[in-house]
């Protein structure tokens, strides 16, 4: 019995003293336990950026406006004046005929699903085609004909409108140079060239043909043609091969090669070895002169000259009829 009651008297003073190391708790919290989440350093010491900010794009960079040089405003312009525009006038059919000059730049129209035909000269060459932009626009090549009349067309068309590019062509001949402008529906279905400089030559070549072929003079007869003529002198290229009269004219051939180089001025020479320069026409490789002498000269050259003496060996110009 009094064991008891010292067991009661023990666990009535520990009471007290457990109490006090025990916070209170406010009668409105909850019974379950709080519980705070782990922060790590590295979270605690950076907040994290909001989502939205991480959506965002990034603004592009821009770019400060540089005024052209005066260098380049001249390549702008030198290339304005240089380029050649299709004409109403140069059309021939559908297909746009540009004349040919070395440095123009000829403006091309196409379109997306339509090729537009580029032929060259008949017989020329294609050696190679170059384009600013062959990721958007195809350009090819192809040929039609043949022998003398094979011609090689360049195929082009671009993927979309509102593009711009150039092509250079070169040839066994000459250099094309195009600025190509694709369009939403409108293009040049063909274009080709006409070449006056080859035309000129062309002429030229026909004519020299026509007056190779022409007598010297009309009307000569065999037993009227004098040629007691002597040839002395220096020995150039242009050396006369003989000379001779018919009583009225002197004829004074010449080789073909004259036609090659520069022809030299004719004087008569008289009795006191004096030269003065004759009137003569140049017919094929002839000089015509219009009269009768006995002494002439052809020089040619300045610091050294060359120099051909014509002399008549037989009856003098005085004997002569028409002299």
């Amino acid at each position: 019995m009094k064991s008891a009651i010292l067991a009661a008297t023990a666990l009535t003073a520990a009471v007290p003293a457990f109490a006090q190391t025990v916070p209170s708790v406010p009668a409105t919290t909850p019974s379950a336990p709080v519980i705070a989440p782990a922060t790590s350093a590295a979270t605690s010491a950076t907040p994290a950026a909001p989502a939205e900010a991480l959506s965002m794009p990034t603004p592009p960079a821009h770019h400060r406006y540089r005024r052209p040089s005066p260098a380049e405003l001249r390549v702008r312009a030198a290339n304005r004046a240089a380029t050649l525009e299709p004409a109403s006038d140069g059309y021939l059919n559908a297909v746009q005929v540009y004349p040919w000059s070395d440095g123009t730049i000829y403006h091309v129209f196409t379109a997306p699903g339509a090729v537009t035909d580029i032929a060259l000269q008949p017989g020329e060459t294609l050696v190679a085609v170059a384009a600013g932009d062959t990721v958007r626009w195809v350009i090819g090549d192809t040929t039609s004909g043949s022998g003398d009349t094979k011609r090689t067309h360049i195929l082009a068309k671009p993927f979309s409108a509102g593009l711009t590019t150039n092509v250079v062509i070169t040839t066994d001949r000459r250099t094309y140079h195009l600025a190509l402008t694709s369009t939403d529906h409108t293009a040049m279905a063909a274009l080709s060239w006409t070449y006056p400089a080859d035309q000129l030559i062309a002429l030229k070549a026909a004519a020299d043909q026509a007056r190779a072929a022409a007598p010297v003079a009309s009307g000569l007869q065999v037993d009227q043609l004098h040629f007691d003529y002597a040839i002395t002198g220096d020995q150039p290229a242009w050396r006369p091969l003989r000379a001779f009269d018919d009583g009225r004219q002197t004829f004074i051939e010449f080789p073909a090669s004259l036609d090659t180089g520069e022809a030299p001025p004719l004087f008569l020479v008289d009795a006191k070895g004096t030269a003065s320069l004759v009137n003569y026409r140049v017919q094929g490789r002839y000089y015509v002169v219009d009269r009768l002498f006995d002494t002439a000269e052809l020089r040619l050259g300045l610091k050294h000259q060359d120099v051909v003496r014509i002399s008549r060996t037989g009856e003098p110009v005085s004997g002569r009829r028409g002299s």
